[in-house]
Order: structure tokens, then C-alpha cells, then sequence
């Protein structure tokens, strides 16, 4: 190993202890300086953003990972309201989540404090850097991140940013270290730094997930990927699951939100599915069926069992006629990645037993799957989505990047006073 990776994360643990020390008020001007400074780079961030999709159009990339790589003036904006809004969160440091007292007077507390320094490790997606950056300092840790080489140019630019104003409150820029270096050795040498890296948090593909989970002595909770799903019950409302299909396919199909599988109770196929399947159609967004999908389209692909376990991120979609609610369910819990799964219907007794049954990080009732996502859910922001069932379980915030400890405060209890007889 190089011992390059080394050398950055041993200047972020130290800057850790920095950050910490802060106030609340500290660390919110902090990141209200970081919104600042974004817009401020707009234009150098907006110019880097370009050579790097010239050089991702010029290797072939396909459209989803160009989608998820371009900054427009509008998403940088987007970055800097993201950067505002954890900042106005109330601080998750220090606060009490519980607290008892024993019958021996013992008061026992369990109290939030930050999990250290956090590794991110990721793919396109230059808004990463700023929002990871801003949940990790918002919580009291420090960040390593590591970009893919394909937006190398617009992290840096996004980084820049950033530390000028860690710059400008007298802070150490070693809070957010960018591996600017990207090189898979490097990855290597990160993945191993189970003396200074607390977690380590990787988005982008299946074999980016993959190749961390398998190398790393560090924790790690993945965002792994989305075979999300859309189940049209028999009492569902027609026009609210068109509406849902469409937006949750075709608003932005290369995120990890975007529905890949469709689902249609036989009761309601006649009437839904000519209506759903002309409206994809129309949308350009390419149906994949079984056969009683393709008897209401004889020009549909048929669907394989690899279809019904993909995450196209384009405009492709998986569909199959069930049965029974029983039946959807037991088709999502084949195929899911415990993403995000949806039901259309009216019934509420369906909802809460498709509620109960699914366990997926977030569970739609007639609400768009598009809404798993952190700063819909009121987190302002997210590092990731977690598809790791440990301390946090999809998207997280500020919050989930601290641990809960025990506080416990006496006046001088011992457990086994029998000692101190004679």
C-alpha cells in the first residue's frame, strides 16, 4: 500500500476531534458558508461538470449514468438549498434519548455522539461530495471521499468549494478530504484503515457494492441497489396508479427510486393495463412481459427471470399479472432488494397487510416511489439509502450518522457493596 489514503485519513480523524469540540451554532454557519460558496463556484463547478461529461460521452457511457454525472445550474442550486436545510436541522449531538433512574439511584442516559470519520465511497453523482460532506459535519464526524474517475473534475470543483469555507471559520480542510487520486488501489488501502475509519458507506452500482462489502475491514452499510416495485391492487384507484407508474418510471428512471417492476392484480388488468401499457408506450419506456402481461400487446418482449430481478435504470419496465395480494407479496419478496416497494388501493385492510408484510426500507401506500429519498422525507439531505438492516435503514440523515451511548450518573453506587463490609 501507498500509504496515501493513510496519510488523509489520519489528517481527518484529527479534524474529527475539531469539528466536535464545535457548538451547534458553530457547525451550522459552517454549512451555511458551504451553501454560500457553492453558488459562489457555480460557474467553475458548472465547467468541470462539463469536461467531465464530454469525456463520459466520449467512453461510451450510457444515459442513466450521464444523467446521474450532469450538474445543471438548477441542481447546484438544488445542492446549496440541500447544504441549507440540514443546517437548519435541529442538532442530533448530544441529545437524550431515554432516560431512567434504577432503583438503586443509578441515572442511566443514552445520548447521541458522532460516529467518527465516515468513508464514502462513490460513483457519478457530483452532489455526493457536498451533501455527504454537509450530513457528516451536521452530525459531528469527518468525511474521506472517494469519487469515481468519471466525475473527478466536478468533485474537485464541489470540494473546493467546501473547503474555502472551512477556510473561512479557521477549520481544518481535512473535515472533508477528497481522494483525489483514483486509482482502485487506492480503494484497497481505504478499506483496510480499520484503526481510523468508522464506517465506510459506498453508492453506485451492484459491483462497486459488491467489491467494497467483500474487501472491507472497515463496518459497512451499502445502498444497494433498487428493484423497486408498483402492485395495482383489485381495489386500487386506476387513475392514481397510472399517475404513480408514470412518475415513479419515467420522472428520472436512472435512480435507485425509479420503479423497475409492475405488478397488476387480474381482477383490474382488462381495465388498467391497455390504458398503462399505451401510456409507457407513449413515454417511450420499453414493457417486458409474461403472458398475461403480453395478451393485452402481442408486441411486448416477453419477461425472463432475469427481468424481474433487474434494475434497468433506463426507461425499460418488467409487468406481470398476479393473482392475489398474496401473490404480489410473494413475488416481491423474491425479487426485492428491500428498497422501495408501492400498492395502489383503496382498502385499507390490503394496505396494512401489505404494509406489515413487506420489509423494505420504505413501503408506499398510493404514494409515489419516488418519495424514498431524503430530502422528500424531510431529511433535507442523504448520504445514501441503506439496504443494511443495522443502525440506520434507508435514507439517511444527520441523525443516522451519530450512535447512541450510555451516560450513567451516580453518587457513589457500587455494584456489589458486600465488599466493603468488615
Amino acid at each position: 500500500m501507498s500509504g496515501y489514503v493513510r496519510s488523509l485519513a489520519l489528517a481527518a480523524r484529527s479534524a474529527q476531534r475539531v469539528i466536535a469540540a464545535g457548538s451547534s451554532a458553530q457547525r451550522r454557519a459552517l454549512l451555511e458558508s458551504m451553501a454560500t460558496q457553492l453558488l459562489a463556484g457555480q460557474a467553475d463547478i458548472l465547467a468541470a461538470n462539463a469536461q467531465d461529461m464530454q469525456q463520459a460521452q466520449a467512453n461510451g457511457a450510457n444515459a442513466a449514468s450521464l444523467d446521474r454525472l450532469l450538474l445543471t445550474p438548477e441542481r447546484v442550486q438544488g445542492m446549496a438549498q440541500a447544504l441549507h436545510e440540514v443546517a437548519a436541522q435541529a442538532d442530533p449531538l448530544g441529545e437524550v434519548t431515554r432516560r431512567e433512574t434504577r432503583q438503586n439511584g443509578v441515572q442511566i442516559e443514552r445520548q447521541r455522539i458522532p460516529l467518527g470519520l465516515v468513508a464514502m465511497i462513490f460513483e457519478a453523482r457530483p452532489n455526493v461530495t457536498a451533501e455527504a460532506a454537509a450530513l457528516c459535519l451536521k452530525a459531528g464526524n469527518t468525511v474521506l471521499l472517494r469519487g469515481g474517475s468519471e466525475a473527478a473534475r466536478s468533485n474537485a470543483a464541489v470540494a473546493a468549494c467546501l473547503h474555502a469555507a472551512l477556510r473561512e471559520h479557521g477549520l481544518p480542510e481535512a473535515a472533508v478530504s477528497l481522494v483525489a487520486d483514483t486509482a482502485r488501489e487506492h480503494v484497497l488501502e481505504l478499506l483496510q484503515l480499520s484503526d481510523l475509519v468508522d464506517l465506510a458507506i459506498p453508492r453506485g452500482g451492484e459491483s462497486l457494492i459488491r467489491f467494497v462489502a467483500e474487501h472491507a475491514r472497515v463496518p459497512v452499510i451499502k445502498h444497494y441497489k433498487g428493484v423497486c416495485h408498483l402492485y395495482v391492487d383489485r381495489a386500487a384507484d386506476l387513475d392514481k396508479a397510472l399517475a404513480l407508474l408514470i412518475d415513479g418510471k419515467v420522472s428520472r428512471p436512472g435512480v435507485c427510486n425509479a420503479l423497475e417492476t409492475l405488478l397488476v392484480h387480474r381482477d383490474v388488468a382488462p381495465a388498467f393495463l391497455p390504458r398503462a401499457l399505451a401510456a409507457l408506450k407513449a413515454r417511450d419506456v420499453q414493457v417486458r412481459g409474461d403472458a398475461a402481461v403480453r395478451a393485452f400487446d402481442t408486441s411486448l418482449a416477453e419477461a425472463s427471470e432475469a427481468d424481474f430481478d433487474a434494475e434497468y435504470l433506463d426507461l425499460m419496465i418488467a409487468a406481470k399479472v398476479v393473482d392475489t395480494l398474496d401473490d404480489a407479496i410473494a413475488h416481491i419478496h423474491r425479487y426485492t432488494s428491500d428498497h422501495t416497494e408501492v400498492i395502489v388501493t383503496e382498502d385499507a385492510a390490503a394496505a396494512d397487510a401489505f404494509v406489515h408484510a413487506i420489509r423494505s426500507s420504505a413501503v408506499m401506500v398510493n404514494a409515489s416511489s419516488r418519495f424514498n429519498d431524503g430530502g422528500q422525507l424531510g431529511l433535507g439531505a442523504e448520504i445514501g439509502i441503506s439496504t443494511t438492516r443495522l443502525h440506520a435503514y434507508g435514507p439517511m440523515g444527520a441523525e443516522a450518522l451519530t450512535i447512541e451511548r450510555f451516560v450513567v450518573r451516580g453518587q457513589g453506587q457500587v455494584r456489589h457493596p458486600e465488599l466493603l463490609l468488615g
